[in-house]
């Protein structure tokens, strides 16, 4: 019963769409009608800059870290695991946008490997800092990072389940970026500035 009540627990707190909620509260705007749409962190930094940017990729990490945290520590690896992958699941398809969609999955992504894994979060997010500093792409910075996450789960030493869930997280951010792999690949995806942009067209990468 614990088991389910924490991976349950795990799918709502990721639903929490803290992209919509706070550009709503502070700006009365809905955040789904800008840039790439989604309700991530990057998309709100890029189109309402650092001060709503900041707090929302921290709320989306926290919101995977949680419930992965609590089922590793009070169940099991396995429940942490799959509170995690709920967690994702929710931001990407959110009840509380009616499974509207959310965001990219990767910061609260990221939250889940620093419970489930630090050693690979650690690595992985060195891999998504460079190259984002050498590319300024934020979509380039989350795919590159996502193919190296299986990879490095295995040259760390971390077990099959651990394996398993970092080879599903990276396939799913691989996925939910196709768009910007096409723009990439056709020379028309937009550089990170980190400021409000006034064409609003930029494309988001959580």
């Amino acid at each position: 019963m614990t088991f389910a009540l924490i991976v349950v627990a795990g799918y709502l707190l990721g639903s929490c769409p803290w992209g919509y909620w706070l550009v709503r509260i502070f700006r009365h705007e809905d955040i789904r009608q800008h840039g790439s749409g989604a309700t991530g962190g990057s998309n709100v930094w890029r189109n309402y800059g650092r001060r709503l940017g900041i707090p929302v990729i921290c709320l989306d990490a926290l919101k995977g870290f949680a419930p992965a945290l609590i089922g590793v520590v009070y169940v099991s690896h396995l429940c942490g695991i799959l509170a995690g992958v709920a967690a994702m699941i929710g931001h990407a398809r959110p009840l509380f946008l009616r499974f509207e969609k959310g965001g990219k999955m990767v910061a609260t992504g990221g939250g889940v490997l620093a419970a489930v894994c630090p050693w690979v979060a650690l690595a992985t997010a060195g891999v998504w800092l460079a190259v984002f500093l050498i590319s300024r792409y934020t979509s380039l910075a989350s795919i590159l990072s996502a193919v190296a996450l299986p990879i490095l789960t295995v040259a760390i030493g971390y077990p099959t389940s651990v394996i398993v869930f970092s080879a599903f997280t990276g396939a799913a951010v691989i996925f939910l970026h196709r768009t910007n792999l096409r723009r990439l690949r056709a020379g028309t995806e937009n550089r990170f500035r980190g400021l409000r942009r006034a064409s609003r067209t930029s494309s988001a990468s959580l």
